[in-house]
């Protein structure tokens, strides 16, 4: 299978009458994308878009919607505004996380090293959260000496320059055990952290971005919070819906 990496040749172009089966386009900018005329029996489209009009049809509301109503914490992070939110959405995501790791310990470690369609796999799930929260906690509003875990996984499509350069190993392997024993450590810092937040903490510029990558512009602790919260809810559901595949497949057909 060809594969385009940071590529810019296809910006702007025409692809007519051309077959694209089982064409895979990730971590894309696709602003402006249209599909006109095409057919297919099974059609994927994921991501964060701020209009998607399927068959003329602005879908956007309806789809936000369903996700919300499947998902609330979503709601809760993007929507929380005071100290008190924070806690709030923060409790949630301790709860989510318990209970969907205890679900997913009755499959084997090998099984949850497994990706689902290309998506991340749990454990990979997990290096990145732990990354997010480094970055964004660890970094940013903490201004630690040394924040990074070298377990972490940052966003898809990182330079492995980038990666080295904050100390990460992308090729380790580790254990489910291994990552949670560092992510339970963030999120006690975490939970420490909203415990004692107060309004002006929440407005308090930050005297670091999250990485080096990340842009140079002000970050505002609300702000970086509110990223870590809605990155624990988005990858919650992921996480949620790769599970039940696994374990479709870990039980097989239905016998009568």
């Amino acid at each position: 299978m060809a594969e385009f990496l940071r590529s810019e040749q296809f910006r702007g172009g025409r692809i007519h009458l051309s077959d694209l089966a089982g064409l895979e386009i990730r971590d894309c900018e696709v602003d402006g994308l249209k599909i006109v005329d095409c057919y297919g029996s099974d059609v994927y489209v994921g991501g964060a878009f701020e209009r998607l009009v399927v068959n003329d049809v602005d879908v956007t509301a309806y789809v936000e919607g369903e996700l919300d109503r499947q998902h609330p914490a979503r709601v809760a992070a993007r929507e929380a505004r005071s100290v008190e939110d924070y806690r709030a959405v923060w409790d949630v995501v301790e709860g989510l996380w318990a209970a969907t790791i205890e679900r997913a310990r009755k499959l084997p470690e090998a099984t949850l090293q497994e990706r689902v369609d290309g998506e991340w796999s749990f454990v990979e799930t997990h290096r990145h959260l732990l990354f997010a929260s480094d970055a964004w906690l660890g970094n940013a509003v903490l201004e630690e000496a040394a924040p990074y875990n070298s377990l972490g996984y940052p966003a898809g499509g990182t330079p492995d320059e980038e990666a080295a350069n904050l100390g990460l190993s992308l090729d380790a392997t580790p254990t489910l055990d291994e990552v949670l024993d560092a992510r339970r450590a963030r999120m006690a810092v975490m939970r420490q952290t909203v415990d004692a937040l107060t309004d002006a903490e929440l407005d308090r510029v930050c005297g670091r971005k999250p990485a080096d990558p990340y842009p140079d512009q002000e970050y505002v602790v609300r702000r970086c919070l509110k990223v870590i919260l809605k990155e624990e809810a988005e990858h919650h559901r992921y996480a949620v819906r790769d599970l039940a595949v696994l374990e479709a497949v870990r039980s097989g057909p239905v016998r009568s």
